[in-house]
């Protein structure tokens, strides 16, 4: 005989999640001993909006579903951020909160939201669980949140569930859900499209990362010798120095990347979600060709779809690789020009310590095979087409979601996740200050991140976006003129640095430590207004 919240974990077990991120409460005691004596761990964290964004990444990572908790209302409403951002960010998730009885539904009472309508929006489903379908109903889940495209759960937990003795199952679920190939008459439409243009880019977007299409996309950059460019979470999906890279859209400098696809006669969406950007914010006045296992969502007034080619990405990219070289107008001597003048903007200047040299010497010190997680806010731009990234999963980012406060969170569950692996996080200021919390984890934890905290006492990108508007500079700032830097935040150190040579020094230094460590770097923001263009999201 084994209770609801015994059950439940050994199905967690089994499924192969390995932590549960949340903040306590009175009914969650039954579910903490029944993890305490299971594979699965509890990880206390600082509010709940972190526990979403540590699962989100979790199930990034692993392709098992994260897991994260909150109670009653305002548990349930600060992890609904972490959650929604699963949603965006097309991560698979599993949300737990615990609700109201059966009893008590409907009636006024403390605490008492129904959150099923909370969740509803921002989940792929959303259930209560029961004692008699605890194995249904989370199984039911996983298939729900890996299946194409993958996302949160959010299931509900009575609050008289837990020590309840849980039913006998016999329950078996079918794989997930994986995409169809696509109809051949539109793969006949894609090649028949592909050849008759002469400029014709690819744009390769965040589901091309999950499709695991990286070498498709290489062999057809290269076969036929045309550009690439990247939405911000596709980085990675072609190196920085390859011939065919064009830049990342709407990050810094995007005019740079603009000088290429506004050429293009022909625009091929390669796994291209447009939860990033929207099709019609950048497309040249072209035709469009969609490959996604979504059909193309934008506006078709000012966007001309010549094609849909809807399912599993790989046969459609086949299709292109297997086409003989064929001859076309693209000048690939210039746009290497192009990428150079993009790149050697970026360099930072002599004498300046600001977040281009901050950006380029992590980028020296972090080891090849490590992993960056960047928060929100005007750095993210550098960072955006500046980074030189390996492998798609070495830089984490949210830009579906693209909420302040992910990148602390993140960086904690990316090195619990793959601990053998150097990271890192580059926050600023702004959301140092709404996830500051996270420092008690990360020391409790013992996680040996380095955390790049780029201060310069304002909220950047919106200042910028205020003088751009010739409004007048206001409710921006985030210290008064007496801000003195702590030396620990809850135990983590803060190496405080002025200028490069500083700064250098203590990223040596933390990276050979054995635990979490703040870099603090006082940068100089006036090189953001010079790279960012009106425009950029």
């Amino acid at each position: 005989m084994v209770n609801v919240a015994e059950k439940w974990a050994e199905v967690l077990g089994r499924i192969g999640v390995r932590y549960v991120f949340g903040i306590p409460s009175g009914p969650w005691m039954a579910y903490m001993e029944a993890l305490r004596g299971s594979d699965v761990e509890f990880v206390l964290v600082s509010n709940e909006a972190s526990a979403g964004f540590m699962a989100d990444v979790c199930g990034r990572i692993t392709g098992i579903p994260g897991a994260c908790y909150g109670t009653f209302g305002p548990g349930a409403t600060n992890l609904s951020t972490g959650v929604g951002g699963a949603l965006l960010d097309r991560s698979p998730l599993l949300a737990f909160t615990h609700e109201m009885s059966d009893s008590m539904r409907g009636r006024t009472t403390q605490m008492g939201i129904d959150h099923q309508a909370l969740f509803r929006p921002i989940t792929k489903w959303t259930t209560r669980l029961e004692a008699d379908h605890v194995e249904e109903t989370l199984l039911r889940a996983v298939n729900v949140a890996t299946s194409e495209a993958p996302g949160p759960v959010h299931i509900g937990l009575p609050s008289n569930l837990g020590t309840m003795r849980a039913g006998d199952e016999r329950f078996q679920l079918e794989p997930a859900q994986q995409p169809e190939p696509p109809e051949l008459r539109a793969l006949d439409r894609l090649v028949a499209s592909f050849t008759a243009a002469r400029k014709p880019v690819l744009a390769v977007g965040l589901s091309a990362v999950r499709a695991g299409v990286q070498a498709l996309v290489l062999k057809i950059a290269e076969q036929h010798g045309i550009p690439v460019v990247l939405t911000p979470m596709a980085k990675g999906m072609l190196p920085e120095d390859h011939p065919a890279y064009a830049g990342v859209l709407f990050h810094a400098l995007s005019n740079h990347v603009a000088a290429t696809h506004r050429q293009a006669d022909l625009v091929i969406g390669v796994g291209y979600d447009p939860v990033e950007l929207n099709y019609e914010d950048w497309i040249p006045n072209a035709p469009l060709v969609h490959i996604d296992t979504k059909p193309a969502d934008l506006d078709e007034s000012c966007c001309r779809l010549q094609c849909n080619v809807v399912g599993s990405l790989g046969p459609a990219l086949e299709r292109l690789a297997e086409l003989a070289p064929r001859e076309n107008d693209w000048d690939l001597g210039a746009l290497a020009e192009r990428r150079q003048r993009m790149f050697e903007s970026l360099r930072p200047r002599d004498g300046v310590f600001g977040p281009t040299a901050a950006v380029t010497i992590l980028r020296e010190e972090l080891p090849p095979d490590g992993i960056m997680t960047c928060d929100v806010g005007a750095h993210l731009h550098v960072i955006g087409q500046l980074w030189q990234t390996p492998t798609p999963d070495s830089l984490l980012m949210t830009n579906g979601w693209s909420s302040m406060g992910f990148g602390i969170p993140a960086a904690i569950a990316a090195k619990l996740c793959l601990p053998e692996r150097p990271v890192a996080c580059v926050v600023g200021d702004g959301g140092f200050l709404m996830m500051v919390g996270e420092m008690a984890t990360a020391k409790r934890l013992g996680v040996p991140v380095v955390f790049v905290l780029l201060t310069d006492h304002d909220l950047t990108l919106i200042s910028i976006k205020q003088d751009r508007k010739s409004y007048a500079a206001y409710g921006t700032a985030l210290y008064g003129d007496g801000y003195d830097s702590a030396h620990t935040f809850f135990g983590v150190p803060v190496l405080q640095t002025h200028d490069v040579a500083s700064y250098r020094s203590a990223l040596v230094k933390a990276f050979a430590a054995g635990g979490p460590v703040i870099v603090e770097a006082f940068v100089d923001p006036r090189e953001y207004g010079d790279l960012i263009l009106k425009g950029d999201k």
